[in-house]
């Protein structure tokens, strides 16, 4: 059965013919008869690959029936935009570079021809390629943005940071957009790196950029806390992910079991008891997000901590179909303890299972919170469910069951 690329090409096959028939009975005549010219064999030869299915050959004929010129180069260019949206990225390729081979091109033409191959070979993920392309109409060109535009992206996926603010900062001054919550990002994944290699004064350096006369990441905060926790620097750490949760943001996940390690290290738990305590008469909807994390985190041994996770338990209605909660609210002493220990046992088995971040802009969830989203490739836009997903949990038991 003939595919969609044989009817796209016979679509096309069809058009030129009308085309040429057109310019036939109403263009060019023979000046002896004046008779129309006669439809070009050619086209019979293309329709009759088609039909016989044979996409390649026909592609091969097409691109020899039809010279790169002035009057047909725009249909090259819609045919090689249209095989590179289908996926047919090597046909597309061939295409662009038919026309980039034509030696009068003009210097307009040759400028799109090596923007739509650049294009094709970042589609096809020959970014090396791609990125030699996109770095030559960077240099001046009228597809300049889109070249930078295109250059970040894959800076990005080959982690070179550097390079990737490089062309961030030429791409603001050429749009006239700020990128600064995207090159402060750059900044922190070479701090990232940095801390990974033990070099924290390059680290140290790297944060400092990302938060000068940028907005103030949280990502920055942590990794400023993370150097800090790992040159023992705990004071600085634990005011770093105070201020994180004291200023009551979604990070909390994070920062909450960083706190709770150095401060059972440090022996003051008793100050985190009481830091929380506070926070929590200010803000009571915050309990909500104490109970998840140290679920997730399987956090416990922390009085203020263990009450919002029982408060949380015992208000969750969904939880009724795990466990007779009226039963365990009911017990008294020890065996009341040992069932919400046993229940919430459980809740951070089933936790450990399930995504704890969603992006905000596409949906996409993963168990880690990634700075960038890989689906959408946004910057900082995943944030933590605020609950345990029980409707997904209770499902997948009756799959199952």
């Amino acid at each position: 059965m003939p595919t969609e690329s044989t009817f796209l090409l016979a679509g096309l096959f069809l058009l030129l013919a009308a085309a040429g028939w057109a310019l036939g009975r109403f263009g060019e005549r023979d000046d002896e008869d004046n008779v129309p010219l006669p439809l070009n064999i050619d086209y019979l030869k293309g329709l009759n690959f088609l039909l016989n299915e044979q996409t390649d050959q026909a592609l091969e004929h097409f691109l020899k029936m039809v010279r790169v010129d002035d009057k047909t180069i725009e249909t090259h260019f819609a045919l090689g935009s249209l095989f590179r949206r289908r996926g047919e990225v090597d046909r597309a390729i061939r295409i662009h570079q038919n026309i980039i081979a034509r030696p009068d091109l003009a210097a307009e033409q040759k400028d799109q021809a090596l923007h739509s191959l650049a294009k094709d070979y970042l589609r096809a993920g020959l970014l090396d390629r791609a990125e030699n392309l996109f770095t030559q109409l960077a240099r001046g060109s009228r597809y300049q943005v889109e070249a930078l535009e295109s250059l970040c992206r894959i800076y990005e996926q080959e982690r070179e940071w550097q390079s990737a603010i490089e062309a961030g900062q030429k791409l603001e001054v050429l749009s006239g957009e700020s990128l600064a919550l995207q090159i402060a990002h750059y900044y922190c994944e070479l701090a990232e790196q940095a801390v990974s290699k033990k070099d924290y004064s390059a680290a140290r350096a790297f944060v400092k950029k990302a938060q000068s006369g940028r907005p103030r990441t949280q990502r920055g905060a942590l990794t400023r806390a993370q150097i800090a926790q790992d040159t023992s620097d705990s004071k600085t750490a634990l005011r770093l992910y105070h201020r994180i949760i004291d200023e009551n943001t979604y990070l909390i996940t994070e920062a909450l079991p960083a706190l709770v390690r150095i401060h059972e290290s440090e022996g003051t738990t008793a100050q985190l008891e009481k830091s929380l305590r506070a926070l929590l008469r200010e803000s009571p909807t915050m309990k909500t997000d104490v109970a998840y994390t140290a679920i997730v985190n399987d956090i416990g041994g922390i009085k203020i901590i263990d009450e919002c996770v029982e408060e949380y338990m015992l208000n969750e209605p969904t939880l009724t179909e795990f466990v007779d909660l009226q039963t365990v609210n009911a017990s008294v002493g020890g065996d009341r303890q040992s069932a919400l220990t046993k229940v919430r046992a459980a809740l951070s088995k089933l936790a450990a299972t399930i995504p704890r971040y969603q992006c905000k802009e596409c949906g996409f969830s993963s168990q880690r919170l990634l700075w960038q989203c890989p689906s959408c490739r946004d910057w900082e836009t995943q944030r933590p469910f605020t609950a345990v997903s029980f409707d997904s949990l209770l499902q997948r038991s009756s799959n199952t069951s």
